[in-house]
């Protein structure tokens, strides 16, 4: 039988990935703001935002203990995630840079396994396996074969690590911390991880009403509420599962980037889908 928790974690978890969608074609729309600069601005925004939620409903009034050196670490591999992903976006389509951040499960599944000696079924890890062949069948195998494209990838597989590690941290601590004061402290965090570099590139005459407007929706829907809706459903279903089911970012972006930037996706991208929603239906279920 499926317990209430888990389903509400599916379904937090289906939420994000609806607002996750939208991440990529935010990203386009910010140019041309360096990624690191739209990184920076979109974490520190969100970490604001969320704090801020946790100051008017009372999280922050608990006061807890933070270990400095363990949320600092937190925030360095958020800021790698989010840095390395925008980045990749420079080099190389969305679709593709979806299809490799999105092999994130099998780096979840191994990090939940080895830090919080959470078990990956058989029929977990076959789910897995189906949910990768459905992204790359998406991206319609669209391997690299220039420096450029190269690079893109490397990029993304980076952010993949990354987001693998960011979902197992999340669910460990969530017995430790309320979640809005988890999620905006790592977010606040991050941003100072970014912001030498951030600082290093930043002129004024890059930005626009347009691509500020970007950059705050990028801030305040993909990540202060989808990226929080994302933490909240680690806190009641296997990291695996909420990760795999985040992968339908991979349909929604692309599906975005085709409709309003015109970008192409794969002949593929119909069986891709099915492969993709058959795996993600065999790790929840």
């Amino acid at each position: 039988m499926v317990s209430p928790s888990s389903t509400s974690g599916a379904l937090l978890a289906l939420l994000a990935v609806t607002l996750f969608s939208t991440s990529a074609l935010l990203v386009r729309l910010s140019a041309p703001v360096p990624s690191l600069e739209v990184a920076f601005w979109r974490l520190l925004v969100a970490g604001v935002v969320v704090l801020l939620a946790a100051r008017l409903t009372g999280q922050l009034s608990r006061r807890p203990t933070f270990d400095a050196r363990r949320f600092g670490v937190y925030g360095l591999i958020t800021a790698a995630h989010f840095g390395l992903y925008i980045a990749s976006l420079g080099y190389t389509t969305v679709a593709n840079a979806l299809a490799i951040v999105y092999t994130a499960p099998v780096f979840v599944a191994a990090f939940s396994h080895a830090f919080l000696r959470e078990p990956v079924t058989r029929r977990q890890l076959a789910g897995i396996a189906v949910v990768v062949l459905g992204v790359s069948i998406l991206a319609g195998y669209d391997i690299a074969t220039d420096a450029r494209r190269l690079a893109g990838d490397a990029l993304a597989l980076g952010s993949a690590a990354a987001f693998g590690l960011y979902s197992v941290a999340g669910r460990g601590e969530r017995a430790r911390y309320p979640l809005l004061v988890y999620a905006g402290a790592v977010y606040l965090l991050a941003s100072l991880w970014l912001l030498p570099a951030a600082g290093f590139s930043f002129d004024v005459a890059r930005y626009t009403p347009a691509n500020s407007a970007a950059i705050a929706a990028l801030a305040v829907f993909p990540l202060a509420v989808g990226h929080t809706l994302y933490n909240a459903a680690l806190r009641r279903i296997h990291a695996a599962r909420a990760n795999v089911l985040s992968t339908l970012e991979v349909v929604g972006g692309a599906f975005l980037a085709w409709a309003v930037l015109g970008e192409p996706v794969p002949p593929e991208a119909a069986l891709g889908t099915a492969v993709t929603l058959a795996g993600v239906l065999a790790v929840i279920l």
